[in-house]
C-alpha cells in the first residue's frame, strides 16, 4: 500500500466530510420538502406504469440502485446513462422520465432538453440546485441544502435516495425502516476492511438487488483513489471476469435481506478461494461467511439498507483513498460538473 507522507488531512477531504457531516439532515428534510411534488410523480408513474431513468455518474448509479424498488410497486423501470440515451434513444412515448442532475447543469442535461424540445409531458427532474437549468425547465424535486462542493459523490446520493423515497411512498411503499436508518445511522467499524484491502491495486464491487449501490461506491473509490476500480453485477461477475481475482484485486460486496442473499455469500466464497481479499457489507441477518471480512448491519433490505450502508462505505472508499493519495478529493482531470461531452 501507498502510505501519505503528510499527517495533514487534504483540503478535498475536508471538503468531503463537511458534507457527509450534513448528509442525513438534508436528507430527511428532502424527504419532508419532497411532499407537494412526489404525488405527483406518483401519480404520473400509476398512469403510465413505465419509468425511464437518466442521468450521469453517481446520478446514475442512483437510478441504478432504485430500479428493483420501483419495480417491486409493479413499475417497468429501466436506467440509462443519459449519454447512452442521447446516441442510441429508448423510445419515451408513454413513460414517465425522471432525470437526476446534481447540478442540474450538466452538458448531457442541456443537450438532452435541446434535442427532445424540452423534454415530454411526463418529464420529471431531480437536482439539488433549485437555480438550475434542469429545475427550470421541468418539474424537479430540489433536495435540501444547495450543490454538493466536494468532488465525488457522498452527501449528494444519500439525499437523491430521499427523493426517491418520498415518490416510493406516494406510490404505497412504507417509509418506516428507511426513515429510521437515516434517523439512527449504524456506525460498524472499518479497520478490519482497510486492512484486508491494504495492498491490492483493483477493486470490484458487486451485489444483487444492491447493484446499483456497488456501482455507486465503486465510481467514488476511482475517482478518489485514482486506481481501478469498477462494479459488475453478481452473475455478471460469475461469467467470466473471475478470470481476474487474485490477491492484488479486492472484491467489495453488498448484502441485504433478501432472496438474493445467498447468491451473494455464495460469491464472497468464490472469491476468497480465487485469493481476493473480500468485504462484504452485511445486512442479511444471515451468520458471517468464514473467510472474508464482513462489516455487519442490523437486517435490512431495500432502501433501508442503502441508508444503513452508504455511510460506512464512504467512509471506507473515503479512508481507502486517504492511504493512497496524497491530495485525494482534489481532481486532477475531471471536474465536479461536467459541462463538456
Amino acid at each position: 500500500m501507498i502510505m501519505r507522507s503528510s499527517k495533514q488531512r487534504p483540503d478535498g477531504l475536508v471538503a468531503i466530510d463537511r458534507e457527509m457531516a450534513r448528509q442525513h439532515a438534508d436528507a430527511l428534510a428532502s424527504y419532508e420538502g419532497a411532499s407537494a411534488l412526489a404525488p405527483r410523480i406518483a401519480t404520473s408513474l400509476q398512469s403510465t406504469g413505465r419509468l425511464l431513468f437518466l442521468g450521469m455518474g453517481g446520478s446514475h448509479a442512483v437510478g441504478r440502485a432504485v430500479e428493483p424498488l420501483y419495480r417491486a410497486r409493479g413499475i417497468d423501470a429501466v436506467a440509462l446513462p443519459l449519454s447512452e440515451q442521447l446516441g442510441q434513444p429508448l423510445a419515451t412515448d408513454g413513460r414517465t422520465v425522471l432525470i437526476t442532475s446534481q447540478s442540474g447543469e450538466s452538458a448531457e442535461v442541456l443537450r438532452w432538453f435541446n434535442e427532445t424540445n424540452g423534454g415530454t409531458t411526463e418529464t420529471f427532474g431531480l437536482t439539488l440546485e433549485a437555480n438550475s437549468f434542469l429545475a427550470r425547465t421541468a418539474p424537479s424535486l430540489v433536495g435540501v441544502g444547495g450543490s454538493e462542493q466536494a468532488f465525488a459523490a457522498t452527501r449528494s446520493l444519500t439525499i437523491s435516495f430521499a427523493l426517491h423515497l418520498a415518490i416510493l411512498s406516494a406510490l404505497g411503499t412504507d417509509p418506516t425502516e428507511a426513515l429510521r436508518a437515516l434517523k439512527a445511522p449504524e456506525a460498524p467499524g472499518i479497520e478490519a476492511a482497510l486492512t484486508a484491502l491494504a495492498d491490492i491495486r483493483a477493486v470490484v464491487t458487486s451485489g444483487r438487488r444492491l447493484q446499483g449501490l456497488a456501482e455507486a461506491i465503486a465510481l467514488g473509490l476511482a475517482e478518489l483513489s485514482r486506481l481501478p476500480c469498477f462494479s459488475l453485477e453478481g452473475g455478471q461477475l460469475r461469467h467470466g471476469p473471475m478470470e481476474m481475482l487474485g490477491p492484488s484485486v479486492g472484491v467489495i460486496l453488498f448484502r441485504a435481506a433478501s432472496p438474493t442473499a445467498g447468491l451473494v455469500a455464495a460469491m464472497a466464497v468464490s472469491a476468497a478461494e480465487a485469493g481476493s481479499p473480500v468485504v462484504v457489507f452485511d445486512a442479511s441477518g444471515e451468520p458471517p461467511i468464514a473467510g472474508v471480512t464482513t462489516i455487519p448491519f442490523k437486517p435490512a433490505a431495500a432502501m433501508a439498507a442503502i441508508f444503513a450502508m452508504l455511510p460506512v462505505a464512504q467512509a471506507l472508499m473515503v479512508a481507502f483513498a486517504d492511504a493512497r493519495v496524497e491530495n485525494a478529493g482534489t481532481p486532477v482531470r475531471s471536474t465536479k460538473v461536467t459541462r463538456s461531452e
